[in-house]
């Protein structure tokens, strides 16, 4: 994964940002997007997309990224921004805004997935990138541990959602938490529609999601 990110780095591209987001599959809560920069020598073993690991690896990788990163970076996007401009663009907003915010502007940005955003410098979006760059890799780690923690204090708040298990996601027993209590005000409306439409068949018309651990 080293290599990868190595194979862009020129004279004039000295600093590459990676950024991923995680978050874009849940019912409830922000979708988070993290950056980064690493010095060009900088090695982490077992750094790699953060849905491979568990969640006690990202938690041993995040501190040691965090650590020995250039800089790095966190953005969240609220549920009612995501109801509002759609998914994909709260996805693409949040890592825009989390490259922003690095206190070391890139020469160049790896987006994770087939799109990108406007930006001042140039970006290549890269398919499947978590699980080709390190940096990209090292984002989506961050990206994914950030959002758990959150998932995890709104979870005090809410308990009967069971998003310290879930994170938000579309599990039976999440989804059995909507159809009891309803949906909250942390629920992202425009992803309801199937559970709370009487007209819906939720074993025909709704895929089960399960989160990753």
């Amino acid at each position: 994964m080293n290599k990868f990110d190595l194979s862009f780095l020129t004279p004039e591209i000295k600093y590459l940002a990676g950024t991923d987001e995680a978050g874009r599959g849940p019912l409830a809560g922000p979708v988070v997007a993290a950056a980064v920069i690493f010095d060009r020598n900088t090695v982490i073993r077992g750094v790699r997309d953060s849905k491979e690991l568990t969640s006690e690896e990202r938690e041993k990788l995040y501190k040691r990224i965090v650590a020995r990163a250039l800089a790095y970076s966190v953005c969240a996007i609220s549920h009612g921004e995501i109801d509002r401009i759609n998914i994909l663009q709260a996805s693409l907003k949040a890592m825009q805004l989390a490259v922003k915010r690095l206190k070391v502007q890139p020469d160049l940005i790896l987006v994770d997935g087939n799109k990108t955003f406007s930006y001042p410098v140039p970006s290549i979006p890269i398919i499947d990138g978590d699980a080709k760059s390190f940096s990209i890799g090292a984002a989506s780690i961050i990206a994914k541990v950030t959002r758990d923690h959150i998932m995890q204090r709104l979870c005090q708040k809410f308990p009967y959602y069971l998003w310290s298990k879930n994170k938000g996601y579309a599990t039976p027993e999440h989804i059995e938490a909507i159809l009891i209590h309803g949906s909250c005000c942390l629920h992202r409306k425009t992803f309801l529609r199937k559970i709370l439409c009487p007209e819906s068949d939720l074993q025909l018309d709704f895929e089960i999601e399960e989160p990753a651990d």
